[in-house]
């Protein structure tokens, strides 16, 4: 983007993060200098905290404007993110976790794909300057077979399909209909977008356990990615896109 510098608007589900939520927000800010950031913090009224509300009372009261955040009305982490995009106003989104889990260190490389003319700049933690630290032996198996089997399915040379740590334009976003609102959106949300024809770069980052808060992933939620892959695959384009005002 020649012209003056792209807004950002930064998705940020929250629920028991404290310490890595603040350090998100500041490498976040420090990383971009001189871009305008918008951080949507997304909180849920089951499973948020108390610590975790106050960690964003008081990242608003720090960051004024810059930091909004809102209960989620639709059910389910995908359900969270599509409340957010409803909300998001900016020229480039980005979805990623509240608990370090991506590595903000990467974000600039992001923006700059995007800037250069990408509709979606992903991450991948297969090739060199990626890599897992503290990821079980048995998952990293099945997921390099998850990975290699839906890349060839979708013809695609992106190696990390399932890793939800993405900077889109937000036109794309808003145009898209999605339906997952569990775990899965986070593969709809790039298999849909491929499906469509945009252009998705992929950068590599290093992913390391996350130090605060526990996992909601859950081993059965294979079955509901395998699920939503093969559906999208076979899906009229026609039907992924909204053809008025969001339902």
């Amino acid at each position: 983007m020649e012209q003056g510098l792209a807004t950002i608007t930064l998705i940020l589900p929250a629920t028991d993060e404290t310490y890595s939520l603040v350090e998100t927000v500041k490498q976040c800010s420090t990383g971009l200098p001189g871009r305008i950031l918008h951080f949507i913090i997304v909180t849920s009224p089951k499973f948020t905290t108390p610590e975790c509300r106050e960690t964003i009372t008081k990242l608003e009261a720090e960051y004024g404007s810059s930091v909004v955040s809102f209960d989620q009305t639709r059910p389910g982490l995908g359900g969270a993110i599509q409340d957010a995009f409803d909300k998001t106003t900016g020229d480039y989104v980005v979805l990623m976790a509240s608990d370090l889990e991506t590595d903000p260190v990467v974000l600039p490389q992001m923006i700059a794909a995007l800037d250069k003319g990408a509709d979606i700049a992903a991450t991948t933690r297969w090739k060199s300057g990626g890599g897992f630290a503290g990821y079980n032996p048995l998952k990293l198996v099945l997921n390099y077979g998850f990975q290699l089997f839906f890349r060839i399915l979708y013809f695609t040379n992106l190696s990390d399909l399932t890793y939800a740590y993405r900077a889109y334009r937000t036109e794309i976003i808003k145009k898209i209909r999605f339906e997952e609102t569990k775990f899965p959106f986070l593969f709809e949300c790039l298999l849909k977008p491929l499906r469509l024809g945009y252009k998705a770069v992929e950068i590599p980052v290093p992913w390391k356990a996350r130090t605060e808060g526990k996992s909601h992933a859950t081993p059965g939620q294979i079955v509901d990615y395998t699920r939503v892959g093969l559906k999208v695959r076979f899906m009229k384009k026609s039907d992924m896109l909204y053809t008025g005002a969001h339902e």
